[in-house]
């Protein structure tokens, strides 16, 4: 089975599909990022790893990261609302989402929680917030929501036995992917042949394992970019490349321009570092 990985480049984007209409439907795919589905009519079928749920009216499902997971939709005019949220985005809660795991992805009937839909649909109406305060706002409500949800879900740290190969590795890149990152140190701290691991990047993420490490540092350089005043040289450090050379080379080939010009356009254009993105 061939398992699509996707890579963000924003901390937090929204869907509203009550609004610009579009199916739910998708299949196997994961990344770093928290997704979340609220289902305000019709209904899904979520695969979450080795589950299985039935996502209705009323319903919150949410996908901790680095989750394998797709989506079939019921109905064929689904009205729901999807998050994706770069869990370092929000760092009071960063930690859980990455170490611990839920007994359940699905919430039933999250809207009996009175706090819970006016949270949902302000984050939704993300875009019409005041520009002066638009991230403050944006953090404000984040907050508020994981906090509800959370409190929902019955949780427990993860245990590397209790998952595949390939979520272990990839849970271990997304945390590490700063430092020093080659299939050797791979192999030493996870005790997985290097062979094994690269196989398992061709076969089932059907991407190179440098392609993959990249696609990590370029989103948290791109982050950098666009909230801090680092310079070029520091930023390619600080997301895990050896030189400067080496960055600009990434950068480009993923990005299309080079980090410079990917900074000026950002401030030319007065976007913050939460920048709606419409799938």
């Amino acid at each position: 089975m061939k398992i699509q990985y996707e890579t963000r480049l924003i901390d937090f984007s929204v869907r509203d599909a009550s609004k610009v209409g579009g199916a739910l439907g998708f299949g196997p795919h994961l990344h770093k990022h928290l997704e979340i589905v609220y289902m305000i009519s019709g209904a899904t079928r979520a695969n979450v790893d080795t589950e299985v749920y039935t996502v209705e009216s009323g319903d919150l499902l949410v996908v901790f990261p680095n989750k394998i997971h797709s989506y079939s939709d019921l109905q064929p005019s689904n009205k729901y609302i999807l998050f994706f949220i770069d869990p370092y985005a929000i760092p009071d809660f960063s930690q859980k989402f990455l170490t611990m795991d839920a007994k359940s992805s699905l919430i039933k009937h999250a809207d009996k929680n009175e706090r819970m839909v006016p949270v949902i649909k302000a984050l939704a109406s993300y875009s019409e917030y005041p520009p002066d305060y638009k991230h403050l706002l944006l953090k404000g409500y984040l907050l508020s929501f994981c906090a509800e949800f959370m409190g929902m879900m019955d949780l427990n740290y993860t245990k590397s036995d209790e998952h595949q190969a390939m979520k272990t590795i990839v849970a271990y890149c997304s945390q590490n992917f700063t430092k020093e990152l080659s299939l050797s140190v791979l192999e030493k701290e996870l005790h997985l042949s290097k062979y094994y691991i690269s196989h398992l990047f061709g076969d089932i993420l059907n991407v190179k394992f440098t392609d993959y490490i990249n696609s990590l540092r370029i989103s948290e350089a791109c982050r950098l970019l666009r909230a801090t005043d680092h310079s070029i040289t520091d930023i390619a450090s600080m997301s895990g490349f050896g030189t400067l050379r080496t960055f600009n080379r990434a950068f480009i080939k993923r990005i299309g321009v080079s980090p410079t010009a990917y900074r000026r356009s950002k401030n030319s254009s007065n976007e913050d570092m939460y920048d709606i993105y419409m799938m």
